[in-house]
């Protein structure tokens, strides 16, 4: 027997408290154009505040992917270059400068990256690509290793993912609305090929929890700037994403990341052709609604990138 005395904490038999899963409290966006190497910090509980600027990237870079665990945030590829190198958040010590690990296998920028609690997959690029490199954290010194292709070259895309498995999406050449999903525990096969999003666009950006995917903004030469929000849920993902409240305003090269119960997309380059600063807030439970305007970035700038942990 059990009792529940609040979200994820329960009394067992024995009279053993559980605690909930750790979940993210701030995202880090780093780089973009210029190019930067400003790292800014963006805290969840106080995100109406500007974002705090933390110790810079051990190099400029734009155009470059990020994701990480709770503890640290992987940063790889870009422009100029284009770059295989990786640098590495430490969130506890973030005022330092990003560490160099080992590089990707590729030199490539527009890439896109989603990760787990242990590796991350850094997928397509311009070329375009269906390179898939694994880094390991245990060992990111190391080159990263080629996995199993995309299904097609893409370049532009976003991704977010679970624990298990990883969904790539939109891109360029096309721009297509194809949606490309990795397993991780047999990631030296060929992503499949799951249900579209609703809209076919290219410079999106992508951030997620356990059971969905919310695939924001973006860009279509014939129907320019995008607002779109797509839900993914992951288990129906052959269906078509499914519609959602709109970002506050459209843009492309936005980053995105979050938690459990938020995603935040910081920055881009929005339909008046202005650099922007703006942070919007996607609460998962009401996702139907515009998303919120936050407190901004501390420099405008798209072509950015971003991931999240315990700060």
């Amino acid at each position: 027997m059990a009792i529940e005395i609040g979200p994820g904490w329960t009394i067992g038999g024995g009279i053993s408290i559980v605690q909930p899963p750790p979940s993210a409290t701030a995202s880090w966006f780093g780089g973009g154009n210029g190019p930067s190497s400003r790292i800014d910090r963006l805290t969840y509980a106080t995100d109406t505040a500007t974002a705090s600027v933390r110790g810079p990237l051990s190099s400029a870079t734009t155009q470059l992917a990020g994701t990480g665990n709770l503890d640290y945030g992987w940063f790889g590829g870009g422009d100029p270059g284009p770059k295989s190198t990786v640098q590495r958040i430490t969130y506890a010590t973030d005022t330092d400068t990003a560490s160099v690990r080992g590089p990707l296998s590729l030199a490539r920028r527009f890439l896109t990256a989603a990760g787990n609690d242990t590796d991350a997959w850094f997928g397509g690029g311009v070329g375009p690509l269906s390179r898939i490199d694994r880094i390991t954290y245990a060992t990111d010194t190391n080159t990263a290793s080629v996995r199993g292709p995309l299904n097609t070259a893409q370049a532009r895309m976003a991704a977010t993912g679970n624990t298990t498995d990883a969904w790539f999406s939109g891109g360029d050449p096309g721009p297509v609305s194809s949606v490309q999903r990795i397993t991780y525990a047999t990631d030296t096969a060929t992503a499949s090929v799951r249900g579209p999003l609703s809209l076919a666009r290219y410079a999106l950006s992508a951030a997620g929890n356990t059971t969905d995917g919310w695939f924001g903004g973006g860009y279509d030469p014939g129907v320019g700037f995008s607002s779109t929000v797509d839900r993914i849920t992951y288990a129906t993902d052959t269906a078509t994403a499914s519609v959602r409240g709109p970002l506050s305003s459209a843009k492309r090269y936005v980053a995105a990341s979050g938690n459990s119960t938020d995603g935040w997309f910081g920055g881009g380059y929005n339909s008046s052709f202005q650099v922007v600063s703006t942070t919007d807030r996607i609460t998962y439970a009401t996702d139907t609604a515009t998303a919120s305007v936050r407190g901004p970035l501390s420099l405008a700038r798209w072509a950015l990138a971003s991931s999240s942990g315990i700060q």
